[in-house]
């Protein structure tokens, strides 16, 4: 039997905004807020461009944008 499980295990996040800021949630841990501000080009994104992103090794990925939030 392996010792070691190379599968990529999934983690799931919730990604919301409000109120001027950019709410990160992992699945079953606290959430995190980002003020847009930080990010201008995701402060004046329309919702397809906000909602395109998907999860990477070290946060989540604005495919359109092409911008990276670390969580």
């Amino acid at each position: 039997m392996p010792l070691l499980n190379t599968r990529k295990q999934t983690k799931k996040v919730k990604v919301t905004f409000s109120n001027g800021l950019l709410f990160v949630e992992p699945e079953g841990g606290k959430a995190k807020a980002f003020p847009l501000e930080w990010y201008p080009k995701l402060q004046n994104a329309t919702d397809e461009e906000r909602e395109d992103w998907t999860q990477t090794a070290d946060g989540i990925h604005f495919n359109k944008l092409d911008i990276d939030v670390s969580i």
